[in-house]
């Protein structure tokens, strides 16, 4: 046999090896829990099954036909509020009905000391999932002055920022969040342009990895919440890079202080304040390649100071083996999540129920939640948008209710991805849905307004007895106990 046929045989045995090698890297891992098990207060959590190469089953979009529509639930009607945007992802309604979106894709920057095969791969992938392409950097005002639940005005207030996200009002102030900063500009409500150069208010980490960076305004007004998510996903860059992220800034308006309120948040999202107690919750998408049935992305309040466990630790008290940085000394406690959504949802925007919001009875007294669907999951997961009912005490209960799906279709393929949720001033909720380009508009057809939610409230304790050097500010029926007679 002659050497050219035997390198010829050996490149051919050498190359059926990579195509076999390749195979078995790329099938992927396929979920064995019912994913009703997943989701809830009480989670089922798989053991972690390590990947080497992620599991991939992109749902590529390809839009929706012309009298397509998603498919609503029961009661629920669902129409067109605006259409033809490019890449449309956050919505902020003005006190005076206008509804502010953002038409946004990630910054095309350096990502720093990274792994340049695994960026080119997910750079591909998420090509592939409809989140390629040059960002449009636009602002965009959409008006339904005759109110007839579709925007005939729109009006383009900025198109010079930098990949911008979050957006929050009041007082006559406008804050916009870039990748990198959070700006402020004077805006008087009804006006078609955003003028002036904007204040910087605080500095952000630059929008590598996870890039979006979204805000809520404190109801008071003094205070602007920035969630800033991860570059990574268990920190594999190292450590040092990952400063200033994982996290929730909170930003004094008056002083101009940023501090830390929440951490270990791999990439928190929608952000709202619970109408039950004040409290800030959010959203947050959990770490890959652990399977198709973890970690669970979850809903859960922010306690400030809180930390959730990025990257050493998910889901309350599981260690994520895989991370080889020593565990912080000052983790001295890890938040259980509220509520889990099921591994791979991508859990992005997020309303409460609130007074004056048309959608029935039967989603009055919950959260909203748009779930822009896995790209890393077999089958896939999320797709759609769902409602989880809160009991009275403002706790989360029983299991996602689906409220807008039809997403995603038989064949694998996505017409849409829902991205953010927002309450209109007529009562109606906004879906943003991004790779489709159009803003939904969902709503309980004759359903009247729903009241408040009642705020939970309980009397203080008394105060505390002290002894202040030889006076007591406690008297005999705070310590003597009665013994009766025989």
């Amino acid at each position: 046999m002659s050497i050219l046929k035997k390198l010829g045989i050996a490149l051919l045995v050498i190359l059926l090896v990579i195509l076999v090698a390749g195979y078995f890297l790329t099938r992927g891992d396929t979920a064995d829990i019912a994913f009703e098990e997943t989701v809830g207060t009480d989670p089922t959590l798989d053991e972690p099954a390590e990947e080497s190469f992620p599991t991939v089953a992109i749902a590529e979009p390809v839009g929706w036909g012309e009298s397509e529509a998603p498919i609503a639930a029961e009661g629920l009607s669902v129409n067109r509020f605006a259409e033809g945007l490019d890449h449309p992802r956050t919505l902020q309604a003005l006190p005076n009905g206008d509804i502010l979106v953002s038409l946004t894709q990630s910054p095309k920057i350096e990502s720093g000391d990274s792994n340049w095969l695994r960026d080119l791969v997910a750079g591909f992938l998420f090509r592939k999932a409809g989140a390629g392409g040059e960002s449009a950097n636009q602002l965009v005002l959409l008006r339904d002055a005759d109110g007839d639940g579709v925007a005939e005005g729109r009006f383009v207030l900025r198109d010079d920022l930098d990949s911008p996200s979050g957006i929050a009002w009041g007082d006559g102030t406008l804050y916009v969040a870039n990748h990198d900063e959070v700006l402020a500009f004077d805006y008087e409500l009804g006006a078609t342009r955003l003028t002036g150069e904007g204040r910087k208010i605080a500095v952000l980490a630059e929008g590598t990895g996870h890039w979006m960076r979204n805000l809520a305004l404190h109801p008071d007004g003094d205070r602007l919440y920035a969630a800033v998510g991860s570059k990574s996903n268990i920190g594999e860059d190292g450590m040092d890079i990952e400063e200033g992220r994982a996290l929730i800034w909170e930003i004094d308006l008056d002083t101009g202080r940023q501090r830390v309120f929440g951490a270990g948040l791999r990439n928190a999202n929608g952000l709202d304040f619970s109408p039950w107690s004040g409290e800030l919750w959010t959203t947050v998408n959990e770490r890959d390649m652990l399977g198709s049935d973890l970690v669970p992305d979850y809903l859960t309040n922010v306690p400030v100071g809180v930390h959730y466990g990025w990257p050493w630790v998910y889901y309350g008290d599981n260690f994520d083996r895989r991370v080889k940085y020593p565990i912080p000394q000052f983790i001295s406690y890890v938040r259980t999540p509220e509520y889990a959504l099921g591994p791979h949802v991508a859990a992005l925007g997020l309303v409460f129920s609130r007074e004056g919001a048309q959608m029935g009875e039967q989603f009055a007294s919950g959260a909203f939640i748009a779930q822009h669907g896995s790209w890393n999951r077999k089958p896939p997961s999320g797709y759609d948008v769902v409602y989880v009912a809160f009991d009275e005490r403002g706790n989360p209960t029983g299991k996602p209710i689906p409220v807008l799906t039809g997403f995603l279709k038989d064949d694998g393929t996505t017409r849409g991805r829902p991205t953010w949720v927002e309450w209109a001033g007529d009562g109606s909720l906004l879906v943003s849905d991004d790779t489709a380009g159009i803003i939904w508009r969902v709503v309980a057809p004759g359903a009247e307004p729903q009241a408040g939610l009642d705020r939970v409230t309980g009397d203080r304790l008394p105060a505390q007895r002290e002894l202040r050097g030889q006076e007591a500010t406690f008297g005999q029926d705070d310590y003597a106990r009665r013994v009766t007679a025989e």
